[in-house]
């Protein structure tokens, strides 16, 4: 089930990735363009990565963990940056959305591969970490 949520979860990153392009695009604007444009391609790599990671979920956990703190430090700035009046308050779709992804991601990985948050925030894998073997389908 993990596999499949960070599958399909991933390849929604392309469909953003591909929103902030267009958004990009269709109205240039100086400071912002090279910006959007790189934001866009970082988002369809992080959902190459995810659905890389989503094959083989062992190995590539800490790609898993990492994403979720990813979504995690989204979903917190705007709890933060909406009420202090650093942003607008539409971006709180992020925290309803990227929130709860965020703690499947990071739950589900260290619950399925029973390795340390330690461990992800160096890059070990569960394998190398000497928690578990295999992959997982």
């Amino acid at each position: 089930m993990l596999r499949k949520f960070v599958y399909l979860t991933g390849g929604l990153d392309f469909l953003v990735g591909a929103a902030t392009w267009a958004g990009a695009l269709a109205n240039p604007q100086p400071g912002q363009f090279v910006a959007l444009m790189t934001l866009g391609t970082f988002l369809m790599m992080a959902a190459a990565c995810l659905i890389w990671a989503s094959r083989n979920m062992i190995e590539r956990a800490p790609v898993i963990f990492w994403q979720g703190l990813v979504r995690l430090t989204a979903a917190c700035s705007v709890l933060y940056a909406v009420p202090a009046g650093l942003s607008e308050s539409w971006e709180y779709a992020l925290v309803a959305f990227d929130g709860p992804v965020a703690l499947v991601y990071l739950v589900g990985i260290m619950r399925l591969t029973g390795a340390s948050p330690v461990d992800f925030l160096l890059c070990r894998d569960s394998v190398s970490a000497g928690n578990a073997t295999g992959a997982v389908n």
